[in-house]
Parts: structure tokens; sequence; C-alpha cells
């Protein structure tokens, strides 16, 4: 059974910013096929006296039928999607092969750990993952903010960077802490903590972010309570250098 960080975020990006209270059924319905609908089936199926390795493969079904469903609605194929599919298809194969649950449970720290690496991976690109995340769920005036804030402002530019690796370290975290689980704990508690560990891992990465965002002044940019002066420059080049200076005091 596997609960997928990457899937939850991609519903919500691709939900129109305007029109913020319709991204929250796509949240729900993520959540619902990516934790609530597999933990539900392994205990269901575990009451039922079906051995704890079955259980654990008919359960994992959930989130891979969440991700077909999305490629039928949208008839696109979507990298996120794939990147998790083939990660299930190969830990599953994995696991046939074993036989063994602990290896089924352990399969579900491949999911988390490569999501981490990914974010952290992203920092070496013009566009880290973690921006262009903000920039989905921005309203179109906060996103053009956003990328102006990339641009020309280093303590933006710092705080993206800096939250980003504290995303990819949580998640890297909870992949480590998943194999410590699926080999050391009852096979039948591991489902359940799992899913309090990715909970505990997203509220202290989200936390983190937003503290490391209050002090360094990256949110009072962000919200248009600050200014970006031209010392804050971010390697912009040199024809944009006076934008430095632009005021966020109104809309963007």
């Amino acid at each position: 059974m596997t609960e997928h960080p990457a899937e939850t975020i991609r519903a919500r990006s691709e939900s129109k910013p305007s029109h913020a209270g319709a991204s929250w059924p796509k949240m729900a319905g993520a959540l619902a096929g990516d934790v609530v609908i597999p933990l539900v089936a392994f205990y269901g199926l575990r009451g039922a006296q079906v051995n704890q390795w079955l259980a654990l493969v008919l359960a994992s079904l959930a989130p891979a039928a969440t991700v077909a469903v999305t490629w039928v609605r949208q008839r696109r194929w979507d990298p996120m999607g794939t990147f998790v599919i083939a990660a299930m298809t190969l830990s599953l194969a994995v696991a046939l092969v074993t036989g063994d649950p602990r290896t089924l449970l352990a399969r579900e720290s491949w999911i988390t750990g490569l999501f981490g690496v990914w974010v952290i991976g992203s920092l070496a690109t013009s566009r880290p993952f973690l921006l262009d995340i903000v920039i989905k769920l921005s309203t179109p005036e906060l996103a053009e903010r956003v990328a102006h804030l990339w641009q020309h402002s280093a303590v933006f530019h710092r705080w993206i960077r800096t939250a980003s690796l504290a995303w990819g370290a949580a998640f890297l975290l909870d992949a480590g802490a998943r194999v410590l689980m699926a080999y050391t704990l009852p096979v039948d508690s591991v489902p359940l903590l799992g899913v309090v560990l990715l909970i505990a891992a997203l509220v202290i990465a989200q936390g983190a972010s937003m503290l490391l965002g209050h002090r360094s002044g990256a949110l009072k940019l962000l919200t248009g309570s600050d200014v970006i002066s031209s010392g804050e420059s971010a390697g912009a080049d040199e024809g944009a250098a006076d934008g430095g200076k632009e005021a966020f005091g109104g809309s963007a």
C-alpha cells in the first residue's frame, strides 16, 4: 500500500487557481485514492483473514487506478503519474519475486525517496519544482509576482531554494524511516504508521518553509508588504537591474 504526495500535489496544481475552492474536491479525491482507500482495503482484507502479502498487493492497486483514471479524464500523458506507475511496477515486480510482505512495505520508500531526490535535483534547473508548484497554485497576479521575485529578489530566491531542500530532506527522511519500519515493526502496524509518518513529514516540511519565509522576509515580499531593493538582485541581467527597486505595496 502506497501514499503518493506527488499525486496529491499534482491534483492541486492542476486546479484553476482563480477558483481555489474547486481544488479541494481534487485534493480529496487524490487523498482518498492514495491514502484512505488503500488503508481501508488492507485492514479490511486482513480482517477477512487474507494473508499479509496478498492484502498489501491488492491494496496497492488503488493508487494505480487513481493515476489511470486521471489519464483517461485528461486524455494526456502525465509525467508525474508515469513516475508513480513506473516506481510501483518495478517495486511490485521485486515483491512478486520475493513473496515477502516486508519487501512490499519497504517499496513505499521508493516513491517518497525518489520524490525527495526529484525536488532537490530540480534546484539545478532554471525553474525548481517547488517554484513551479507555487506558481501553479497562485492566481495569475500572484504568479506574476512570484516569477518576478524569483528573477529579482535574492531573499526570495534563497527562500525557494532553502524550502526546496527542506521538502526534499523531509521526503528522504520519510523514505529512510519507512525502510526501518518495514523490517523492524509488525507488518500489520506499518501501513497505518506510514500514513502518520507521511503527515508528519508534510507538516514539518511546510512548517519549516513558512518559518524560513517569515524570518527571511520572503513572505512579506510575496504578499506585497515589503519592497525589493536593488541590492537584492538575484542574478538578473543588466537590463533588468533597475527592476529590483520596484515596490510591491499595490497589485503585482
